[in-house]
């Protein structure tokens, strides 16, 4: 017997102590507090990289046509499907790049919050192309750039099967299905622990942000949100098979509002986060979510906020630090506006795709009476989108900058490299 049970002691020794190693290896939590492998407390600061792996309507300057697929079908009725797979092949590849990275961490950031839509990781087809390892392609080179600048990541399903707010923010059709389908959580589980298992040994990832704002304001609450914890609770026990290192971040009912749906921390490893926009940017508009941390402590994390004047990003971001919570704002880059990290020009002849985009088309005749005739002009244009967008053609909005208190300073020689702009032809 003795020599199984030194076996046996063996073995539990070598098991603790992979788990202090892994403990050391991660970004893990302590109490209210994220804490660095080294020991230290970990507030993140940094930005959402909004309108790359789910493009927005409002950042193409749309109105209606506001969700991915829309804004695919749109692109779709004005140049036609093989162009239209080559301008989303581009748009990947120029959007978010190496130099953009580099930026982010130069000026101080620290970690960057990265929205996808779950079709990446499907055979749907999804931004020209059907190919279910499409999103690791676009994660892993991600992930080689932020380990070089040693910027941290959190990965957020912002569209998740079915639909899990009911707007356009899910890519789905304007209801939260996910909640109502077996079949949209089999999915969603699955999809969550493929990327856990790939990703399980990465530390420069913080976790996963299961849903991005489930269940909208528009529906009855007593009909979706008791069902919210209970999928959380099962994505995150299919992550825990594969995956015991990384943090689970779970966003509040109502557009990531309400915590009330939330009970007893269940898991070890778990951030509780909200988004808040358009409200006074004081402790009595948080005061919620500071209160429920003390309550389980646990930490609360800010999501999203942003989409406003300098002054009020930079209030909110001091009563959000004053309260020991960190926060990713939105966005990092949009076209021709102040209110996001960097900036880029609208093309000259782009007004007419914004133009078509806001005619209401009831049918195909429409569809053939509205679309401009001018097919070069409009290619010319998403040309210009494509190569605006790249980095070394964006403008720091060095206000916005400010309020978050990171400084241009330290990036002079950053973002220089070149890079090479495919896109349509004109032809």
């Amino acid at each position: 017997m003795k020599p199984i049970r030194l076996i046996l002691l063996l073995f539990l020794v070598l098991v603790s102590m992979f788990a202090v190693h892994a403990q050391k290896s991660f970004i893990y939590t302590k109490g209210k507090n994220l804490m660095l492998p080294d020991g230290k407390p970990f507030l993140m600061k940094g930005t959402n990289l909004g309108n790359w792996l789910v493009p927005e309507g409002y950042m193409f300057k749309f109105r209606d046509v506001n969700s991915p697929r829309m804004i695919d079908q749109a692109l779709n009725e004005l140049i036609g499907p093989a162009a239209v797979d080559s301008f989303w092949k581009t748009y990947l590849n120029n959007y978010i790049t190496g130099a953009d990275i580099q930026f982010m961490k130069a000026i101080g950031m620290n970690s960057i919050r990265v929205p996808f839509n779950y079709r990446l990781f499907t055979n749907e087809k999804y931004l020209g192309i059907s190919n279910p390892n499409h999103g690791f392609e676009l994660l892993d080179r991600l992930i080689s750039w932020c380990r070089k600048e040693q910027l941290y990541i959190l990965l957020d399903m912002h569209c998740a099967p079915g639909g899990q707010t009911g707007d356009n923010i899910d890519d789905g059709h304007a209801y939260p299905f996910l909640f109502d389908s077996e079949q949209d959580q089999q999915l969603t589980v699955a999809i969550w622990k493929r990327i856990a298992y790939r990703y399980r040994n990465e530390p420069i990832i913080i976790g996963y942000d299961l849903l991005n704002e489930p269940i909208a304001t528009y529906f009855n609450a007593d009909q979706f949100n008791y069902k919210l914890e209970g999928l959380y609770k099962r994505i995150t026990a299919a992550i825990r098979e594969v995956d015991k290192n990384h943090i689970i971040f779970l966003g509040g009912a109502q557009w990531n509002t309400n915590f009330a749906p939330f009970g007893q921390p269940f898991d070890h490893k778990l951030v509780y986060t909200f988004h808040k926009y358009w409200m006074p940017p004081i402790k009595e508009s948080i005061q919620s979510y500071i209160d429920f941390s003390n309550k389980y402590n646990v930490p609360v994390y800010c999501g999203e906020t942003g989409e406003n004047t300098d002054q009020w990003v930079d209030s909110f971001r001091i009563t959000l630090e004053k309260a020991n919570i960190g926060w990713h704002f939105w966005p990092y880059k949009k076209m021709d506006d102040t209110q996001g990290i960097v900036k880029f020009a609208k093309p000259a002849s782009y007004d007419t795709i914004i133009n078509y985009a806001a005619t209401a088309k009831k049918n195909f005749a429409d569809v053939r009476k509205y679309r401009p005739g001018n097919l070069a002009e409009i290619k010319q244009a998403l040309n210009e989108f494509l190569k605006f967008c790249l980095f070394e053609n964006c403008k720091p909005n060095s206000g916005y900058i400010q309020a978050l208190g990171f400084s241009e300073n330290n990036q002079a020689n950053y973002g220089k490299k070149k890079h090479p702009v495919n896109g349509l032809t004109s032809k």
